[in-house]
């Protein structure tokens, strides 16, 4: 089953001036699998890590593990450094698994398995991707004379937060799905006499809107 969510945040134009930036978010879902997460049961986020030149942002692996604990459908998540501490030094950016194959194989370690079993851990969620910024224009020049300090100009920056998240079954070693979110948004920088900075929150918006896909994506027994 694939689904594709488009959800425009509509801060454009002059509600732009008064709100902040503009975003466009869209999500994807594919699920291979079913899944349930029956009473007790726990999922994990974890960001991937590739040594000291890659990393899946900390902040939003913490941002998709607190919208899944919140609302009527919430999960039992393990904090990704509560996990990370208890599993040292196998999630650190020298040893942790670049790609879920990888994931998979470190699994297969008993001592991992004890630490998984000790938070009953069902679900993996694996989370890869990043924020860049794509394009920036315009400019803004600063000056001091009689009447003090002003600025003047108009600049703007595209930033893109494209994530991908694989759901993996722990008990049962099977890659079940992908959730992926993918978020566009433009700031804006006017200044008149002091800068104002209107920041899109691209890392935000792609965080939500992945995270609420991933609530539906896990059935829940009590």
């Amino acid at each position: 089953m694939k689904t594709q969510i488009l959800v425009p945040l509509v801060l454009c134009g002059l509600l732009t001036l008064v709100v902040g930036g503009c975003t466009t978010v869209t999500v994807d879902h594919v699920k291979h699998l079913p899944t349930e997460l029956k009473e007790g049961e726990s999922v994990v986020v974890i960001g991937r890590r590739s040594g000291s030149n890659y990393e899946t942002e900390p902040e939003l692996v913490s941002c998709i593990g607190s919208v899944l604990t919140q609302g009527e459908n919430a999960l039992n998540v393990i904090p990704e450094q509560t996990f990370v501490d208890s599993l040292y030094p196998w999630f650190e950016a020298r040893t942790a698994p670049t790609q879920i194959q990888g994931l998979q194989h470190l699994l297969s370690y008993n001592q991992i398995g004890k630490v998984f079993d000790e938070y009953n851990v069902h679900y993996i969620i694996w989370v890869d991707g990043n924020t860049e910024k794509t394009r920036s224009s315009g400019s803004i020049s600063c000056g001091i004379s009689g009447a003090g300090a002003a600025c003047f100009g108009f600049g703007t920056w595209d930033k893109t937060a494209e994530y991908e998240a694989s759901i993996w079954d722990y008990q049962n070693k099977k890659l079940i799905g992908k959730v992926s979110s993918v978020a566009d948004g433009t700031s804006y920088m006017p200044a008149i006499v002091v800068p104002i900075p209107l920041i899109a929150s691209v890392q935000k918006d792609a965080c939500k809107g992945m995270a609420q896909q991933l609530i539906h994506f896990f059935k829940t027994s009590k």
